[in-house]
């Protein structure tokens, strides 16, 4: 089976909206990274510091190829509901399972 890595980030201040929408989808099963820095072109950078506040989360999802599908879909949607997150979405291939 051919699989993906999906790498999703956004700002914190959304991730109740986006874990939800993710878990109400079907996507139950990730890896969440907190507290990530940054600066996008599309939104305030979160660096937090008192001057530029905030912070981003990430996701991954180690899914199957026929999932990325769906999960863009999904990231699409929310980016039009949460146009503050930052959101940004990138696949990549997963080489192996090792364990």
């Amino acid at each position: 089976m051919i699989m993906k890595m999906f790498y999703v980030i956004y700002a914190e201040a959304a991730d109740d909206a986006i874990i939800n929408a993710f878990k109400e989808s079907g996507f139950k099963a990730y890896t969440k990274m907190c507290g990530l820095m940054g600066e996008g072109e599309e939104t305030e950078p979160k660096l937090g510091t008192h001057y530029w506040p905030g912070n981003n989360n990430a996701l991954l999802l180690a899914v199957s190829d026929e999932k990325i599908k769906p999960l863009c879909e999904l990231v699409r949607k929310l980016k039009v509901e949460n146009p503050r997150a930052g959101l940004r979405a990138f696949t990549f291939p997963l080489e192996e399972e090792c364990v």
